[in-house]
Formats: structure tokens, C-alpha cells, sequence
């Protein structure tokens, strides 16, 4: 998957931001550009992980569909 990410330093804090848009605006951050992207590729692996079984309830009435990104 290949998705964009938007990189900016803030003074405030001194450290680079790494926002993705096309995901909700995940966001992270870093001391350098690198951390700050590797730090974003975490966070939207754990974003798109699957709920695992146990938290789902299977009483409910829901439609399970797939998506292909």
C-alpha cells in the first residue's frame, strides 16, 4: 500500500510531524524525518490490524463485507 504523508517541523517542540491525510489523518511525530516516518508506518500498521476475535460481538446482526485498497 502506498499512501502519501505530509512532513513538517514544528519549532514549537522541535521535532518533525508526519500526518496522513488519506487515512483519517493518522499522524506521529520524530526528532528527525526518518523517526517521524517510521514512527507514521507503526501507526497505520496498527491502525489497519484486524479486531481481534474476542472483541467482536458475534450476537450482533452486521454485514461483513471486503474492501480492496
Amino acid at each position: 500500500m502506498i499512501v502519501r504523508a505530509v512532513l513538517e517541523w514544528d519549532d514549537e517542540v522541535k521535532a518533525f510531524s508526519a500526518t496522513c491525510p488519506e487515512l483519517n489523518y493518522i499522524s506521529s511525530c520524530g526528532g528527525t524525518k526518518q523517526e517521524a516516518i517510521a514512527n507514521l508506518k507503526e501507526a497505520i500498521q496498527l491502525l489497519l490490524e484486524p479486531i481481534p476475535d474476542h472483541l467482536v460481538n458475534n450476537e450482533q446482526k452486521f454485514d461483513t463485507v471486503e474492501v480492496v485498497i
